[in-house]
């Protein structure tokens, strides 16, 4: 059981702790009952009644044993890539009496990996936990606006007081790269969530997240993509727009439908725009890859297809009528 809050507006960024966005839990003072490794799954946690194991009950979480000597247990993620943090989802779920009684969250910036030797700073206060429960919590106001240009971070440290378990932990942030070190001959993947892309907007996302289509690798499952529910409205385009990470001009593409097979679009059709926001109300789209039919379980790479002779900081997929789409990657040199 689980009780579910209006998840706020921060929860649309990507999950930086995201195992599949590369994050890893590197270490913990204790995982007795559930490994630290949970956290950061992308499923959501489940719970079998009947399950144990050697050391107690199996549970879809980390969970250290009963403390009896002082202090309190601690875990430490390494992010999928730096970003500026927003918010946090600290979820019990299924734990209804083994919870810890708060936590709070600490962040720091160690390029090199050695976090034991970084300066940690606290992005959550004290937050008491229910049992059971997702718990949506904005980061401290002086990290998202008191460091000018927002502070980084690479790790975060989850502390719970004094033991329990936690099901998921998922910090929701922007990543940032440092365009500066970047050649304009340089070719790169602009629409990876990795380096900054952000899908921002789709007009349906039924069974599963538009952020699918930009997380690094192919699709581990037919639910590691994005796609859209069943349209039997004649004519119909489902799509979605994606914010890319650095305004560009775009020279090769891929299309992977890897995982769906009975379900893939018919076709698709790729538009580019350029804008300062992300309010695209008035904005002039041009076709990037004219409509071009699709394959089942397959990566379909298009190059001279392509064609974008103006820089471009947002693009459209339009998939046809409905279906889904396990990755989208598109290379470019930066504007």
């Amino acid at each position: 059981m689980t009780n579910v809050q209006q998840a706020p507006a921060f929860t649309h960024l990507i999950n930086l702790a995201a195992e599949r966005f590369g994050a890893k839990v590197l270490w913990c003072t204790d995982d007795f009952f559930a490994e630290k490794e949970n956290l950061i799954k992308p499923e959501k946690a489940i719970f079998i009644p009947e399950k144990f194991t050697e050391r107690g009950k199996w549970m879809d979480g980390w969970e250290s044993r009963r403390k009896r000597t002082e202090g309190h247990d601690e875990a430490v993620i390494q992010l999928g890539a730096a970003g500026v943090i927003k918010g946090f989802d600290v979820d019990t779920s299924h734990f209804l009496g083994n919870q810890p009684q708060y936590c709070t969250i600490e962040a720091c910036y160690a390029p090199d990996g050695d976090w034991e030797k970084a300066t940690w700073v606290e992005v959550l206060g004290k937050t008491m936990l229910n049992p059971g429960s997702q718990h949506f919590v904005e980061a401290n106001i002086g990290v998202r606006a008191g460091n000018f240009p927002p502070q980084l971070f690479t790790h975060v440290k989850l502390h719970i007081f004094p033991d329990g378990g936690v099901a998921r932990l998922r910090v929701y942030g922007e990543v940032k790269r440092d365009w500066n070190a970047i050649a304009s001959t340089e070719v790169m993947d602009l629409a990876s969530a990795q380096n900054g892309a952000l899908s921002i907007q789709c007009n349906d996302m039924f069974f599963s997240h538009m952020n699918n289509l930009l997380m690094p690798g192919r699709g581990v499952n037919m639910g590691d993509g994005w796609e859209t529910k069943r349209n039997r409205t004649p004519g119909n385009r489902d799509w979605v727009i994606v914010r890319l990470a650095h305004k560009s001009i775009l020279k090769k593409a891929l299309i992977d439908t890897c995982h769906f097979k009975g379900n893939y679009p018919d076709s698709f059709t790729l538009e580019g725009c350029m804008s300062e926001t992300d309010d695209l109300s008035s904005a002039k789209w041009s076709t990037l890859i004219e409509r071009t039919k699709l394959q089942a379980h397959h990566e379909h790479a298009y190059e001279k297809e392509l064609v974008c002779k103006e820089p471009v900081s947002h693009v459209r997929l339009n998939i046809f009528p409905d279906g889904g789409v396990s990755r989208m990657r598109l290379w470019g040199t930066i504007v």
